[in-house]
């Protein structure tokens, strides 16, 4: 958990403020949970490992017998939890919410989230999610409506060049299934899968078999996973997916990622290699996904930079009735010290340095008459070490200022830039 100094904050903002603007121009509508959601509803099994790094709130009242009492049972210690993502407070948002929202919702969520994690560079124990997602719509549309929206925002943040790698869990789970391994060896084998990227093929084999996972399973995923067209990611489209598949794989499936990348050639003028890759080895930790899965890459990092997926069941958790979801994630801490600045410093940020003399009325009206002209204004007593001074206000983005006498006017002021 972080402070951040004055010009960090204004940067931040900035960024904010990029994301914020293209998600709206896209059709999406802001809304706001509490920080806090029921212990019952975080730990309901839908959140993956990250139900494990949830902070918990002691139950208000409860005395020290209580809490030898309650030792062994966490949901008897507390009831309530700081959230650690934002698709289940979203969830629980629109089961309670239904009746005031259009059929197909489309939201953004912008917020700090909480998570005991063991700090480290690029993972903190709180951060900020920037959250776009699309509620009742199961088709194909909702999907690439999320992909251009945050391939979009990227591009206006200065980040050209992304990518999406993208996947399905029907998928995974069929080709996990052909080659034999059970349903109680998957969680674990997915959990291998997903450090391809790092370990390679034999590193997978070799880790998968070290699990004692099924042998003769073992040795169909691995003449599966060396054939040369298995990671061949490029052009996305149906032959290329299907290229990458073993025999057999689901036409409905198949047909709704065709369709994704259709609709995102289609929104980035049609021509050209469209920035997506079919990756059938995308895995995606989260517990909650259930069909289609993304992940957001730029060039410029090795790790991703957002993601998402369908959780066509969680909603059902709350409402006893499913309603098809999708949502995608960018990931702010990880973007914001990546992206060049987008506005740079205010258009007309002024810096007023007055001698010890001038009047304090003098100084708010010539302040005011500023802030009237749509300025960013600071009052500065002046000092001996003007220079430090000037280059400290520079460094918090303002662009000038002006020496200020009593009995200075605004129209007698003369601005000069900071360099």
């Amino acid at each position: 958990m972080r402070d951040f100094l004055p010009a960090d904050k204004a940067r931040r903002e900035r960024v904010l403020a990029v994301i914020r603007e293209r998600y709206r121009a896209h059709g999406f509508d802001e809304i706001e949970t509490p920080v806090v959601e029921d212990y019952a509803k975080l730990h309901a099994g839908i959140g993956g490992d990250n139900e494990k790094l949830a902070f918990t709130l002691l139950r208000r009242g409860l005395d020290a017998d209580g809490i030898r009492a309650a030792a062994e049972d966490p949901a008897a210690l507390s009831d309530l939890g700081l959230r650690y993502d934002l698709t289940v407070p979203l969830a629980r948002f629109y089961a309670t919410h239904r009746g005031d929202l259009p059929t197909v919702f489309r939201s953004i969520q912008i917020a700090p989230v909480w998570r005991a994690e063991r700090p480290q560079k690029g993972r903190y124990r709180q951060f900020v999610q920037c959250d776009i997602d699309i509620i009742g719509d199961a088709t194909a549309r909702a999907e690439a409506e999320l992909i251009v929206a945050s391939l979009d925002t990227l591009d206006a943040l200065g980040l050209e060049g992304g990518s999406i790698r993208i996947n399905d869990r029907r998928i995974l789970d069929g080709m996990l299934d052909g080659f034999g391994f059970t349903a109680d060896e998957r969680p674990g084998v997915l959990i291998t899968i997903d450090k391809l990227d790092k370990i390679g093929p034999d590193g997978v084999i070799a880790e998968l078999t070290d699990r004692g996972a099924t042998a003769d399973a073992v040795a169909a995923f691995a003449a599966f996973l060396r054939r040369p067209q298995t990671r061949e990611f490029r052009p996305y489209g149906e032959g290329q997916i299907r290229k990458a598949l073993p025999e057999g794989a689901a036409d409905d499936v198949v047909a709704h990622l065709v369709g994704i990348g259709e609709a995102v050639a289609a929104a980035r003028g049609g021509a050209g290699d469209i920035p997506l890759l079919f990756d059938p080895f995308l895995v995606r930790g989260m517990g909650y996904y259930t069909g289609t899965i993304f992940e957001l890459a730029h060039p410029s990092v090795e790790s991703s930079l957002g993601g998402g997926g369908r959780y066509d069941g969680m909603i059902g958790r709350f409402l006893g009735q499913d309603v098809p979801a999708v949502g995608f994630s960018i990931g702010f801490e990880r973007i914001v010290d990546l992206v060049p600045d987008p506005a740079g410093v205010d258009a007309a940020a002024v810096v007023l340095v007055h001698d010890r003399d001038v009047p304090v009325a003098e100084l708010i009206a010539l302040k005011a008459a500023f802030v009237a002209e749509g300025a960013r204004v600071r009052l500065e007593q002046r000092t001996k070490n003007l220079k430090a001074l000037l280059e400290r206000a520079a460094s918090d983005g303002y662009t000038s200022f002006a020496a200020v006498t009593a009995g200075a006017s605004r129209a007698g002021l003369e601005l000069k830039p900071l360099s």
